[in-house]
């Protein structure tokens, strides 16, 4: 997706990474409507890539429900959760990333993509990741409904 934001430039974002417990998951269950969405932004073009430390279990669940696998980081990893999902980021080429979160793990990825979308969930919204956004989203709906609806996004994040 091409978008032209007044006073912030030209962007063309292609991937969206999604946090998957507390952002898209609520208590290790797929949040009702996500999946909708979801498909109807890949089918839009949008390639998606949901990242978790499985820290539930019910990620391989989630998976079949969705219909494709996470990327899975290591909570043994000694760079730490946070920097896997930034290195995720990067690695996808971040200029092209739409990152959506809501823990403090997710605060670099957000700070990394070309959009960091904060999501005030069931589970709450970690400061350090607010801060870290540019935009904040009542919920994992309107995150993705921002990229359902562009225009919704230009009205927001314009200066």
């Amino acid at each position: 997706m091409k978008l032209s934001i007044a006073g912030r430039g030209v962007f063309q974002l292609d991937h969206l990474v999604l946090d998957v417990n507390g952002t898209v998951a609520s208590g290790g269950m797929l949040i009702a409507g996500v999946r909708e969405r979801l498909v109807a932004l890949r089918q839009s073009g949008w390639q998606i890539h949901w990242i978790t430390a499985d820290t539930r279990g019910r990620q391989a669940v989630l998976a079949q429900e969705l219909g494709w696998p996470a990327v899975r980081i290591s909570p043994d990893d000694p760079r730490g959760e946070a920097e896997q999902k930034a290195a995720f980021v990067r690695d996808l080429g971040a200029g092209h990333v739409v990152a959506v979160g809501n823990g403090s793990n997710d605060a670099l990825m957000l700070r990394e993509a070309a959009v960091g979308i904060a999501v005030l969930g069931p589970e709450g919204l970690a400061l350090d990741a607010l801060e870290a956004s540019d935009l904040v989203a009542p919920g994992i709906h309107a995150a993705l409904d921002l990229l359902l609806d562009p225009e919704r996004l230009v009205a927001s994040w314009r200066r």
